[in-house]
């Protein structure tokens, strides 16, 4: 039997939990933090604080800078044309900061998939050219990323000097994260730095081999200022919203996105669904979808989600109505040997069923309606994927609405608005309208997974302060 509880007990224990708290403060035990790990309000190793580089003396030092300058080109009077720089314009202040500091700048990225072969379609050169721009400094090119160039290049480098290697993805090993290969990306380093978001969902040599060969020798390795500021925003800043929060997802297939889905319903207050992933849920609730993208074998899925958000209050969104056409195959071929979809009579359908003959391809004007309303409301936005095929300009409205009642709101209403990566981002400078945002990921899969609360790869192997 246990003894009864009296004053004088309760005293003692007081007293042995005063001491205990007395000794943890002195060796620095976080009680609050740790609380709330152990109710799970606080991810450990997604939110510890990494070192950055502003933690860094890295004047006279070789530095290491992965970066992700996987950017859009096409053909322009015979040369490779950058279409969209947005990555590499977000990659300058830790470029600049690093530059000032006189570190000596070895940028290391990828481009496309060459599959461990040089194609001369996905060379970094024209992205040394628009980074000289952009820095207003000159930026050396090393047509490889290993190797004797890669040392007599490093080895004449002045304090402050930049130089980027051509496509770490030219060589095979890269993506196998074969150690012999970081060893030889590394040969030069004496600190690494990652300021490649978007490529952090990946265990490759270049973005978590070179940091533990770097790391093993005794070198810093640390997060650069945009990581750093996707780690808070997509991390710290959504894991306690400001309210109401809503949630926008769009894309093409609830499969890519149910873990997202099902995460956010933990969080939300609302979310609304867009794009083809929102033809899934019609038919899970046995609604006709013609003959639109859609995933059976997922209905399930879809019905789990819509339960969960009934179960916790979340209001969950649908299309009310969606613009819808119908494809035609040509024998056209697009650039990757597909054939070329050609979509005719575009027009508003009201029915919540699709006709036979065609398929969706944007949200409505009474969805935009009612989307737009409750973005107006919210104080946390969260944005990732398209509503509709928005390349097609009969079918961008839904998309182009959204990004300017999401922009409205951050301008007018002070909502803190983040948009997720991929097309969304695309979406948003194609309006025109990225500068109204509160951030822009320029991770597509590494801001997903992270969401889904997944461990990046090139964020764990960072030193931790």
């Amino acid at each position: 039997m246990k003894n009864p509880m009296t004053p004088q007990n309760l005293l003692e224990q007081i007293l042995q939990i005063q001491l205990v708290l007395e000794f943890g403060l002195r060796i620095g035990f976080d009680f609050v933090r740790r609380l709330c790990i152990l109710s799970g309000s606080v991810q450990e190793n997604r939110f510890m604080a990494k070192l950055t580089v502003r933690d860094l003396n890295a004047g006279g030092r070789r530095v290491f800078v992965r970066v992700d300058y996987n950017v859009p080109l096409e053909e322009k009077g015979g040369r490779m044309a950058i279409t969209d720089a947005t990555r590499i314009v977000a990659t300058l202040p830790t470029l600049r900061l690093l530059s000032d500091q006189g570190a000596k700048l070895i940028l290391a990225a990828h481009l496309g998939r060459p599959k461990g072969k040089r194609e001369a379609s996905m060379s970094l050169r024209p992205v040394a050219e628009r980074l000289a721009e952009l820095l207003v400094r000159p930026v050396a090119f090393v047509d490889d990323c290993i190797g004797e160039k890669v040392e007599k290049t490093v080895g004449v480098m002045k304090p402050g000097d930049v130089v980027l290697l051509e496509n770490v993805r030219f060589h095979p090993e890269e993506e196998k994260n074969d150690p012999a290969f970081a060893e030889k990306l590394a040969k030069a380093a004496d600190m690494y730095v990652d300021d490649a978001f978007g490529a952090a969902h990946r265990a490759h040599a270049s973005t978590e081999g070179v940091a533990r060969v770097v790391a093993g020798r005794g070198g810093q390795c640390a997060a650069g200022l945009l990581m750093e500021r996707e780690l808070k925003f997509l991390g710290e800043e959504l894991e306690h919203p400001a309210r109401p929060f809503l949630v926008l997802l769009g894309g093409a297939k609830v499969s890519d996105k149910i873990q997202v889905i099902d995460r956010l319903l933990e969080k939300a207050d609302s979310l609304l669904i867009g794009g083809a992933m929102a033809y899934t849920f019609r038919l899970a609730q046995g609604l006709k979808t013609g003959i639109s993208l859609v995933e059976p074998d997922k209905t399930e899925v879809a019905k789990a989600a819509l339960a969960k958000a009934k179960k916790r209050g979340v209001k969950f969104l649908l299309p009310l109505d969606d613009v819808v056409a119908t494809p035609v195959k040509t024998d056209k071929m697009d650039k990757k040997g597909k054939p070329i979809i050609e979509y005719q009579n575009a027009r508003v359908n009201a029915d919540l069923n699709c006709p036979e003959d065609a398929a969706g391809l944007d949200i409505g004007p009474a969805t935009v309606g009612a989307y737009a309303q409750e973005v107006a409301s919210a104080k946390t936005i969260l944005w990732n994927g398209p509503m509709g095929l928005f390349e097609d300009k009969r079918f961008a409205e839904g998309t182009n609405a959204v990004a300017r009642a999401v922009a409205q709101a951050t301008r007018q209403h002070g909502a803190k608005s983040i948009i997720g990566g991929g097309d969304s981002v695309k979406a948003l400078n194609k309006a025109k309208l990225g500068d109204q945002v509160t951030f822009m990921s320029t991770g597509g899969g590494a801001s997903l997974e992270f969401l889904e609360g997944k461990e990046l790869p090139g964020v764990a192997v960072l030193n931790d302060r």
